[in-house]
């Protein structure tokens, strides 16, 4: 009987204080997933490792805690469990609102943003412009560039932004750019409707147009978003992973996470299949990309969250959490590759508590305070399923 192995990571996501010590604000807040400390949180954006500090910018509305004209918040950390929140980093101007991209460290200073001495962060973003989309036109989103010479604290806007215009395309965002050292040329992945476009640089500034994949391929119940391109090593061989968001159209409904595994020779992605892969098959992941300069360790975090019912969830002051940050992996099935993930050694070493169990054969309750990691092996032939809830039988 074939069995496998599998990872949970448990965090007690309502906290194990007496409820009438919480106050309002901290009502339903994680103990242990990023959350804003005021107003509305979507997608990760502009995640960059530098100096030994994790940057996480975040879609940020800091007026409401519900949808609004977006910002990119700002927060840091050493080991991707304690936050720091910093002020926001980028926002709205007269091109648009500040919408979803990546930020890369140009240690070649090929940008030339840098002074001697000096290296910079430059982040790649979308910006909407709300008026041109109520005008009826389809060219309001188009890409722009910031600049950081003080390690992130504070960012420059590049003067004669966006450098990526718009050629008519409704949903034209959320670029994603990555260092090919072997070309010496940044390669930019980004979303477009049903497709994503690769398009390539040698400064940040100046972008061509390489090629367009997907859309004849993959799931297609929605818009295709927050795209991530970057290659990993299995037994010597390079794999390039694609991954791309989408909403509606997911399993579980709503917004999910599908990846593509193949080649890409810097001009072309070529996937090994065309049948769908999903990251997971939970509703509240979404919007995941990895962060930069990491080296060959390829960290993911998600937005918590679903379009379903963001706007809808039970906390007012503040609203959405990010995922755990996940390290991703190459496995092979057969034949076949699939992309794996699991907590980051940071929070596995965070998970004190234990307790084993041989045999559970029936529903069984187990008392847990504080993080936890679980292993467990299940036959391969039967369903299983694990709730958690707290002492006032909250599920």
């Amino acid at each position: 009987m074939k069995r496998a192995v599998y990872y949970l990571m448990l965090v007690y996501c309502f906290s194990c204080q007496e409820k009438k010590s919480m106050t309002e604000e901290e009502l339903y807040r994680p103990d242990i997933h990023f959350t804003p400390p005021k107003a509305w949180m979507n997608d990760p954006n502009g995640m960059v490792y530098y100096k030994g500090v994790y940057h996480l910018f975040y879609q940020h509305n800091p007026d409401s805690s519900v949808w609004g004209p977006m910002h990119w918040g700002h927060a840091t950390s050493k080991d991707l469990i304690e936050w720091q929140h910093e002020p926001i980093a980028l926002f709205p101007d007269s091109i648009g609102t500040i919408f979803s991209g990546s930020a890369v460290v140009d240690s070649n200073n090929t940008a030339g943003f840098a002074k001697p001495g000096e290296t910079a962060l430059v982040a790649i973003y979308t910006q909407h412009n709300t008026e041109g989309e109520r005008a009826g036109g389809l060219d309001f989103q188009t890409q722009s560039l910031a600049y950081s010479v003080d390690d992130g604290k504070t960012w420059i806007k590049y003067v004669e932004n966006p450098v990526i215009k718009n050629p008519g395309i409704k949903d034209f965002r959320d670029p994603k750019v990555i260092w090919l050292a072997s070309q010496q040329k940044w390669v930019m992945s980004l979303a477009a409707q049903n497709k994503i476009l690769f398009y390539s640089s040698k400064d940040l500034k100046n972008w061509t147009a390489e090629s367009s994949f997907g859309e004849n391929t993959g799931a297609h119940g929605g818009v295709w978003e927050c795209p991530d391109l970057f290659p990993m090593q299995y037994d010597g061989k390079t794999i390039w992973v694609l991954i791309v968001n989408l909403n509606p159209g997911a399993p579980n409904k709503g917004s999910g996470t599908q990846y593509f595994l193949g080649d890409f020779d810097g001009h072309h992605f070529k996937p090994f299949t065309n049948q769908t892969l999903w990251l997971d098959y939970g509703p509240d992941n979404y919007a995941g990309v990895t962060w930069s300069n990491t080296g060959d360790q390829k960290i993911l975090i998600g937005w918590m969250s679903n379009w379903m019912y963001a706007n809808q969830v039970p906390t007012t002051v503040w609203r959405s959490a990010m995922t755990i940050p996940r390290e991703l992996k190459l496995m092979k099935l057969g034949e076949e590759w699939r992309l794996t993930s699991l907590p980051v050694s940071s929070l596995r070493t965070s998970a004190k508590n234990s307790f084993q169990k041989n045999e559970v054969n029936t529903i069984e309750k187990v008392k847990i305070s504080g993080p936890m990691m679980i292993s467990f092996e299940a036959s391969a032939t039967k369903d299983f399923s694990i709730t958690c809830m707290n002492d006032e039988q909250e599920k």
